[in-house]
């Protein structure tokens, strides 16, 4: 679809889970002239598309908790507001503890967790042992677990998204980008794409990895940086249990899950460099299959069915920036660092709670406001893979 609109009530740069989720939640409140533009030749395609799909409670800040308590009954109901499957897997998530220096604060973010309704559970090692089956973790101490977490695919919420939106009357482009926020009197203007310019006083900046560069050319510096991650699936394994749960080794950031007939497994690189690198490393992907094979022996005949590698979107704190900025009508929903896919549905909401009511309601979200690194407010969240 081409651009043939030239003015916008609210122009939103980036189409992943955020700008979609937006655009939607907009409409949906009944605003109209929505243009949503992505660079890419199909919506999702970034981090978004890159992802793998998990989707938790288990955090330890309390905004991400509540983030994820109204977030994760949205992709619930996702089909019967959009009429698009989130293919949701409700397998469970288990952290599995393996350094004596983790206990005291995942025992403090169940009790944290608990108190806000959230039902995990703390395993001692026989436990954990027992449900990471056929995973094999001698070293553990303890754990945690909740079997009302899992997987949703990244593609299809997009895809509900954007379809719903245009039912909707959002206008939605894709090998579409920016090229210069214009600012008149500390306010945005108008917008300049590589299909031509759009007039507009509403801008929302849901570029993931991708953000700061549009805040730089308006002198805004946007603390949020690309980091590389990559994973891998694997060929048939047929003698995978059927309820085998999401299992995290906590302390080497190393992950599986089940997809399709085989398993997804990543790790995380912990002296990653920032950047936008999106080729596979192929050195760290043999250091990752060497952990992979102690923790998981039955890997060992396997072979690799498909590789990827994508980007993070870190902040300082590993939370994101939701809301307005210094420049009238520049807002900000990005740097989710690794667990926006599942709360893109409610943050999209409160993105359009903002620029329609001036506040969000959904969630008091009001401490992930861009003045908070300046301030020297930040927020740490501990359980981030």
């Amino acid at each position: 679809m081409k651009l043939t609109a030239k003015t916008a009530s609210v122009l939103i740069i980036g189409g992943g889970v955020m700008g979609s989720s937006t655009a939607y939640h907009l409409a949906n409140c009944g605003l109209k002239n929505i243009l949503l533009i992505e660079r890419e030749h199909f919506f999702g395609s970034g981090s978004t598309g890159r992802c793998a799909g998990g989707i938790r409670y288990q955090f330890n800040s309390d905004v991400n908790i509540r983030l994820s308590k109204a977030s994760l009954p949205m992709i619930d109901r996702f089909e019967e507001e959009t009429g698009q499957s989130a293919l949701v897997h409700k397998c469970g998530y288990v952290f599995v503890l393996t350094s004596e220096k983790d206990l005291d604060m995942f025992q403090k973010s169940v009790k944290n967790q608990n108190s806000l309704g959230v039902n995990t559970e703390w395993l001692d090692r026989y436990e954990i042992q027992k449900i990471t089956d056929p995973c094999l973790f001698p070293d553990a101490l303890a754990g945690t677990f909740n079997a009302d977490e899992g997987l949703a695919d990244p593609n299809s919420i997009v895809l509900g998204y954007i379809n719903k939106a245009k039912k909707l009357g959002v206008t939605c482009i894709t090998d579409c980008f920016a090229t210069e926020i214009v600012v008149k009197n500390n306010s945005v203007y108008k917008v300049k794409t590589s299909s031509g310019e759009i007039y507009t006083d509403c801008v929302v900046n849901t570029c993931g990895p991708w953000s700061a560069a549009l805040g730089k050319a308006l002198g805004l510096e946007i603390p949020v940086s690309p980091l590389r991650r990559q994973w891998f699936v694997t060929n048939s394994l047929p003698t995978l249990p059927a309820e085998f749960p999401f299992v995290i080794d906590f302390s080497q950031s190393l992950y599986f899950h089940i997809e399709g007939s085989g398993i997804l497994s990543g790790m995380s690189n912990p002296r990653e460099i920032i950047g936008e690198n999106q080729r596979i490393d192929n050195h760290w992907e043999l250091k990752h299959i060497e952990a992979a094979l102690k923790r998981m022996p039955i890997l060992e005949n396997i072979g690799i069915l498909a590789r990827q590698a994508g980007l993070y979107e870190v902040t300082p704190d590993s939370h994101p920036i939701i809301g307005s900025t210094p420049v009238n009508g520049f807002y900000l929903l990005t740097g989710f660092s690794g667990h926006g896919f599942m709360h893109g549905p409610v943050c999209g909401k409160l993105m359009a709670e903002i620029l329609i009511n001036g506040y969000a309601s959904t969630v008091d979200i009001s401490m992930l406001d861009y003045k908070r690194f300046s301030e020297k407010r930040l927020i740490k969240e501990h359980n981030v893979v």
